[in-house]
């Protein structure tokens, strides 16, 4: 099983856990990246995702190519893209193999593939009300 997807509706990693679940697998690794309230010294209200429309695409190849090295047995990533507050998930990954080892090294892959190849920019809003945008999600 691999889901991959782009979204505005806010994202459950609990259910993204779910449904990787698989009798054979001996671990169900997740990540769950969030809106934080600081960027340095700056105190953040919240982040806008903006993505290219290839961004749904993408992370599929992303995900299709992370399962066809058959290291898992599902997988799921999915990214948010919309106006996100303080502590909302904007990237979420559930992967489950038969060992603990290739589940955490899958799901940290796939975050780091995520982060390098998705066209997703972020404009972050800080409480004196600036904002910055950034090519970097």
């Amino acid at each position: 099983m691999v889901r991959a997807e782009v979204t505005e509706a806010p994202i459950s990693v609990t259910e993204l856990a779910d449904a990787v679940q698989d009798a054979a697998a001996g671990a169900v690794v997740t990540f769950e990246g969030v809106v934080r309230n600081h960027d340095a010294e700056r105190a953040v209200t919240g982040i806008g995702y903006s993505c290219h429309p290839t961004a749904g695409q993408i992370v599929e190849q992303i995900a299709q190519d992370v399962a066809q090295q058959g290291r898992v047995r599902a997988l799921g990533v999915v990214h948010r893209v919309g106006d996100l507050s303080v502590g909302e998930v904007a990237l979420a990954v559930a992967v489950s193999s038969d060992h603990r080892a290739e589940a955490f090294a899958v799901c940290s892959q796939i975050v780091e593939e995520v982060k390098e190849r998705l066209p997703v920019w972020k404009r972050q809003t800080f409480t004196d009300g600036s904002s910055q945008w950034s090519n970097i999600a």
